[in-house]
């Protein structure tokens, strides 16, 4: 408890799977959080959830494709809380049927890059210009294996990639002031975004080639491994670490 106290977080894709859980755990260990997605309902069912556990707790609606979405987020939280600690870059999408290179649709191209990518951008270059004013603070990008070694969708492996280009450069621009950026990259996670995917509409080729270098007999991440590794980052006890991509999938990338 209180590894956060004092601390002011925004998770976006804080709806549900691992943006929900992470939330509830930031509000608990003593941050303010201020959780985002676009479904309202859904995030006030978060929202009670932590206020109930006695946590602090702001929802507000935002797609984070849409830039002004991200400013209205950013400023509502400076109004309540004065301040920004934290950014968890969470919110994502996932195309269906894992279509390859070869294979995807421009509709998905501009869905896809439009939350995973420029959302994370949108998100990042908002917060930074709260975190110049006292040179500190995290921001943690939650990525995917499948930017790191090609194992997906061509249009969520490139969103996803690109993530990774962005923390190494977010850290590098911000070495040495106390601003950070990290990245996790969790292979499959039980939440509801992956367990949507139709096992009939995957692309089956796509699927083979993915086998071969991945072992799928190793269990997958819930959605609570994910969150301590991105409590871990969001916490003083990290200080030392920026600009590092950690896998978390027990192995199955090796």
């Amino acid at each position: 408890m209180g590894r956060l106290d004092g601390k002011v977080a925004i998770v976006t894709g804080g709806n549900s799977g691992v943006g929900a859980v992470t939330a509830e755990l930031f509000a608990k260990e003593g941050a303010k959080v201020v959780i985002s997605a676009r479904r309202l309902p859904q995030l006030e069912e978060v929202a009670e959830k932590i206020r109930a556990n006695g946590g602090e707790v702001l929802a507000v609606p935002t797609d984070v494709s849409k830039v002004e979405d991200v400013e209205n987020l950013v400023n509502k939280t400076v109004e309540a809380y004065g301040k920004i600690d934290i950014l968890v870059n969470n919110a994502g999408v996932l195309e269906e049927g894992l279509k390859p290179v070869d294979k995807f649709s421009d509709e998905d191209l501009e869905w896809v890059l439009g939350i995973n990518t420029k959302g994370c951008l949108y998100c990042t270059r908002a917060v930074l210009r709260e975190m110049v004013k006292t040179n500190s603070g995290s921001i943690i990008n939650l990525d995917s294996v499948a930017g790191q070694f090609g194992t997906g969708g061509a249009a969520y492996v490139t969103s996803k990639a690109a993530v990774i280009g962005l923390t190494k450069h977010t850290a590098m621009r911000f070495a040495g002031t106390g601003i950070r950026c990290n990245s996790v990259n969790p292979s499959t996670i039980v939440t509801p975004m992956t367990m949507k995917q139709d096992p009939a509409k995957l692309d089956q080729d796509m699927f083979g080639q993915m086998r071969k270098h991945m072992n799928l007999s190793v269990p997958p991440c819930m959605p609570a491994d994910v969150a301590n590794i991105l409590l871990f980052l969001a916490s003083d006890e990290s200080r030392a670490i920026t600009g590092q991509v950690i896998v978390s999938d027990f192995g199955a990338t090796l």
